[in-house]
């Protein structure tokens, strides 16, 4: 889904200020305050999303410097991880995470659409390309997005078989990959992502964990990773419902939520062991809700709450797509 023509941004001013004053340093840094206030190249492609879907230029423009002069430091255009305030140097692991270089890569086109700015289309363009030549691998024989270029290809504790990351699918950005580089597949990128999720509603737990290997038609947990669903995976059914999908999808992951919100869950029990409470979370609960019934979203998830950065960005990605797409869920009627 791209950004719909409309009078205003989705986001607010105010929320968009807010976050960018919790969260986001002078410099363009976005840090992630409940990780040791370090930044990555996911907080650095999350804070480009926003900016331009709150149609904020300078933010924009400074979150990219900060990006492009301390994260792009790889040979391949895409950028280091991992970004530490009191380390010297400041990257202490130049690994790809290929999840930020999508988000990068999708706000870059985000910015290029909005701003007529040929140069953010033509980065964005560069990185998709590498990201499709050197980030997808053959899971189970179906094309599947690495999650970083060294450390995920498998070994013999996998069976040869890559190790993934349901979340990195960004369903909403798949299909302007694919606009940008006809010599991969991107449909075929996305029907995997998908088939994880069918493999995923067979397993007691009924949702994928948030690092899995697909063989055999099967899906399981991946060795020396927590056989949970967590943080990562609450993303996707975000991306689902940002990306317009089939809402058939959502249900195994409603299914596990409740009034409450949304719940760490066991792989092999399929019980809920923590919950997952902080507003932005259970406003994606509340918004699976709304789509699967009508019920509104609780008044007090309507806006913005600066709890923590990662909650803070789903929560106004979640926001964002709700008054774009189902205002109803919001008590608002339709623009025009």
């Amino acid at each position: 889904m791209t950004m719909s023509a409309q009078a205003a941004p989705a986001i607010t001013p105010e929320e968009w200020q807010s976050y960018l004053d919790a969260f986001v340093s002078p410099e363009g840094r976005v840090i992630d305050t409940a990780n040791g206030n370090i930044s990555h190249s996911e907080s650095q492609g999350y804070g480009l999303v926003l900016a331009a879907l709150a149609e904020d230029r300078a933010g924009f423009d400074r979150i990219l410097d900060f990006t492009r002069t301390e994260l792009m430091v790889r040979d391949d255009g895409l950028a280091a991880w991992r970004w530490e305030p009191d380390a010297d140097p400041h990257v202490t692991d130049e690994n790809n995470a290929t999840d930020g270089d999508m988000l990068i890569a999708y706000g870059l086109l985000l910015a290029g659409d909005l701003w007529s700015e040929t140069a953010f289309t033509t980065q964005a363009t560069s990185m998709v390309q590498t990201i499709g030549r050197n980030l997808l691998a053959s899971a189970d024989g179906l094309p599947a997005i690495l999650p970083g270029v060294e450390g995920f290809g498998g070994d013999d504790a996998t069976g040869g078989q890559p190790i993934l990351n349901p979340s990195y699918w960004i369903f909403e950005a798949l299909p302007r990959f694919d606009g940008l580089d006809p010599v991969i597949d991107w449909n075929a990128v996305t029907q995997t992502g998908l088939e994880l999720l069918h493999r995923a509603a067979e397993t007691p737990a009924g949702i994928p964990g948030d690092w899995v290997v697909m063989a055999a038609g099967l899906i399981g947990p991946a060795p020396d990773f927590p056989a949970e669903f967590g943080y990562n995976g609450i993303r996707v059914p975000l991306y689902l419902m940002r990306a317009g999908l089939d809402p058939a999808y959502l249900e195994p992951f409603r299914a596990k939520a409740s009034s409450a919100g949304l719940f760490k869950i066991d792989l092999a029990t399929g019980n809920a062991v923590e919950p997952i409470e902080e507003p932005g979370y259970r406003l994606i609960q509340a918004g699976m809700e709304c789509v699967a019934t009508g019920q509104s979203v609780p008044e007090e998830l309507r806006t913005l709450q600066t709890t923590s950065y990662y909650a803070a960005t789903l929560q106004l990605l979640m926001l964002d797509h709700l008054r774009r797409q189902r205002p109803a869920c919001l008590g608002l009627e339709a623009q025009s």
